[in-house]
């Protein structure tokens, strides 16, 4: 079983301190703030670490599933969406997957289909159970 990582430090108080984060695999390191996260600050946020987590584990799992059911992809792309809902504290209330994909041979009922499944079966969506997670998916 693979063991996966992630690092972060955060000096100082809430609105006047700086973090950093990294992977532990070292292909991003970055920096966080008060202001990336709840304002439109410089950096990243955990926010937007989770929508990429999120859409990169949708894509791979729409690919297999499309892959189980006898097509093969040639392109899927996701962006998500995540939202913070500020009215009791800060917390991630919904996230959006949007994904186009490039699937010779399938039709848009199948394809909806496949794309729910994936959904519902990816393990980062698994992992954010109490998030409502929505999904617009298209063919292109």
């Amino acid at each position: 079983m693979p063991h996966r990582k992630g690092s972060a430090e955060w000096k100082g108080g809430l609105k006047d301190g700086r973090g950093t984060l990294s992977l532990g695999s070292g292909a991003f390191e970055g920096s966080y703030s008060f202001g990336s996260r709840f304002e439109e600050g410089r950096g990243t946020n955990p926010e937007e670490l989770i929508g990429a987590a999120h859409a990169a584990c949708f894509s791979m799992a729409l690919a297999a599933a499309l892959g189980k059911a006898g097509y093969q992809p040639k392109r899927v792309a996701t962006t998500a969406r995540v939202d913070l809902d500020m009215s009791e504290g800060p917390r991630i209330a919904t996230i959006t997957l949007d994904t186009e994909a490039e699937v010779p041979g399938i039709d848009a009922e199948e394809f909806q289909k496949q794309a729910e499944g994936a959904k519902l079966n990816c393990p980062v969506s698994k992992a954010l159970a109490g998030v409502d997670i929505r999904l617009e998916a298209r063919l292109a």
